[in-house]
């Protein structure tokens, strides 16, 4: 099993994504489509649907809510499997996955299981 030293969180918008920069998209209907290749051997990228570029994607709607639902229960497995610290969760880059980003929803506890 490959060792990893955490995950990267991109938005679909991103330019540097290039049509497959990640290796797990979450859909905005809470679907996760894996990759069938990796993507970077040291990090796992995990790809939200959307632009969180925009003061309107600060807004959780229902859907917003349950993508990133999804996408907690899948980073708290990633943990799991390839046994990394919480803290081990990371932006791609300053615009990516955008300013407005809910960082503060993706609240994730590895040692309590919260999320």
């Amino acid at each position: 099993m490959p060792s990893y030293s955490g995950i990267i969180i991109h938005h679909s918008v991103c330019t540097a994504i290039n049509g497959k920069g990640y290796d797990f998209l979450v859909t905005k209907n809470g679907d996760i489509i894996p990759s069938f290749t990796p993507t970077d051997p040291q990090f796992i990228h995990i790809c939200l649907e959307g632009d969180f570029s925009h003061t309107e994607a600060s807004e959780l709607t229902p859907q917003v809510r349950h993508q990133l639902f999804v996408a907690q229960r899948l980073i708290l497995h990633l943990y799991d499997d390839f046994e990394f610290s919480s803290k081990r969760l990371h932006e791609h880059h300053l615009y990516c996955p955008g300013i407005y980003f809910p960082w503060d929803s993706l609240v994730i506890s590895h040692q309590d299981r919260y999320h």
